[in-house]
């Protein structure tokens, strides 16, 4: 089972997929008039500034909350294991295409969140439903596509999103600290259930205290490790761009060996074009769907461009690829070579709070999948699932599990991205018309300064 799994995955992972991905990033890019670069800046004024949130338009959480809970479902084990798994098999030089992935994924991430702002629509409860399927279903007007991307999305949610994750978190407490599974799973679940059963408005306060506290404790021991060896980055660094253009990087297949690892953990890591984190943006106060959607572009950055990059490096200057460690092993011995013990467990409380910031993310997607599927009637049914489930990873083998839901989260991508291509004149437009607002506020700011 598990080499069917295995192969099934490796062709819906395969360079067709990757350049469906990576290929929407780059023609979203040229209609936007390269966007992710002119507005960075302004972006992520809009995500971390206090006086930019919009208190007053409709939605259940601010563009900071709706970014915070994105990430939270973003910055997990791909952080750590992706990026190592991704320099084992591809080299250093797939730190550079996770890179590029990332650059021309801003656009596809932007994209995705102002449709889902869009095409949001209001349920029974007053809350705000949005993502790929409402704008499958509302502007490509093919609702098939709508309910596929959900039935992929809800098992997902179990997989990647759910029990592959409370796995990762009691197995690195257990080979660290000696704790019994079963411990973790206790306290993982009770944790995220005072979370989750409260819906998105506590999912979005939780996320918003939770994630910058657990991003910034990795990527401060990350720095540390960086400041302190400064004399080894100017090599390593250099090792990674010439790596990533080499004969042997450019010659193991369609995309090179190097290309595909960097591209499909890159992705694996910032989700761009899987369709996920629209459905977070979706639930955003924000007057205009352009606004909301340069804050969710602000992810793709932080994701990948900064702490996949630190994560990239230090592995490269450690020189461990070769010494036969992988995924998370590799990272810790990585950062225990710079820091000693106190390295590995940086790593390891890492993973332990990426993956239960990432199980509290994905509530939220799966819990939109179900509701779209079903009614808003089976979400209460549909969390005390999804918690109960956080148990039974924590101690069972997840092989199959963790195959199946691989899949999924590939298949997501397909509907996403049709939606994407076909909608892309609504993404110029609102664009366009959200730019002349920005420029016209600015102007207000500077005549108020004067």
């Amino acid at each position: 089972m598990n080499d069917i799994l295995g192969a099934i995955s490796d062709f819906v992972w395969g360079p067709p997929t990757l350049i469906l991905i990576v290929g929407t990033g780059i023609y979203l890019t040229l209609r936007l008039g390269f966007l992710q670069f002119k507005t960075l800046p302004y972006a992520l004024k809009l995500a971390f500034s206090p006086k930019r949130q919009d208190k007053k338009s409709k939605g259940d959480i601010s563009h900071y909350q709706a970014l915070s809970t994105a990430m939270a479902a973003t910055i997990g084990t791909g952080n750590i294991v992706g990026v190592a798994t991704a320099v084992v098999l591809g080299g250093p030089g797939a730190v550079f295409w996770m890179w590029i992935t990332a650059f021309f994924g801003m656009a596809t991430k932007y994209a995705e969140a102002l449709l889902a702002v869009k095409y949001r629509v209001e349920n029974s409860k007053g809350e705000m439903s949005g993502g790929p399927m409402y704008y499958l279903e509302n502007g490509l007007k093919q609702k098939w596509l709508g309910v596929l991307f959900a039935i992929f999305g809800a098992c997902a949610a179990f997989g990647i999103g759910n029990m592959v994750q409370s796995n990762s978190v009691s197995d690195a407490l257990n080979s660290s600290f000696n704790v019994p599974t079963w411990v973790t799973g206790l306290m993982l679940t009770g944790l995220a259930a005072l979370v989750i059963l409260g819906g998105i408005k506590s999912i979005g306060r939780v996320t918003a205290f939770f994630v910058p506290i657990m991003a910034l404790f990795y990527v401060i021991g990350g720095l540390i490790i960086i400041i302190m060896n400064l004399d080894l980055v100017p090599a390593a660094v250099s090792l990674i761009f010439t790596d990533a253009f080499t004969a042997s990087a450019l010659g193991g297949g369609i995309l090179g060996t190097v290309i595909r690892y960097g591209v499909a953990r890159g992705v694996f890591s910032n989700e761009a074009g899987l369709g996920s984190a629209p459905i977070a943006a979706a639930a955003a106060k924000t007057d205009y769907p352009g606004r909301q959607a340069l804050v969710s572009m602000t992810q793709v950055f932080i994701d990948t461009i900064i702490v996949c990059s630190i994560t990239g490096i230090t592995i490269v200057m450690a020189d461990l690829a070769g010494s036969g460690l992988e995924g998370g092993p590799l990272t810790s011995a990585s950062f225990a070579a710079f820091l000693g013990d106190a390295g590995g467990h940086i790593v390891t409380l890492g993973i332990v709070f990426f993956a239960f910031s990432t199980i509290v993310g994905w509530s939220y997607y799966g819990e939109k999948c179900f509701a779209y599927l079903f009614n808003d009637k089976a979400i209460p049914i549909y969390r005390v699932i999804f918690v109960a489930a956080i148990m039974f990873g924590a101690v069972q083998t997840l092989d199959v599990v963790w195959g199946i839901s691989d899949i999924m989260n590939a298949l997501m991508a397909i509907p996403n991205l049709i939606g994407l291509l076909g909608l892309s004149g609504v993404v110029v437009y609102e664009t366009n018309k959200f730019l002349k607002v920005a420029k016209e506020e600015k102007e207000q700011e500077k005549a108020k300064a004067s």
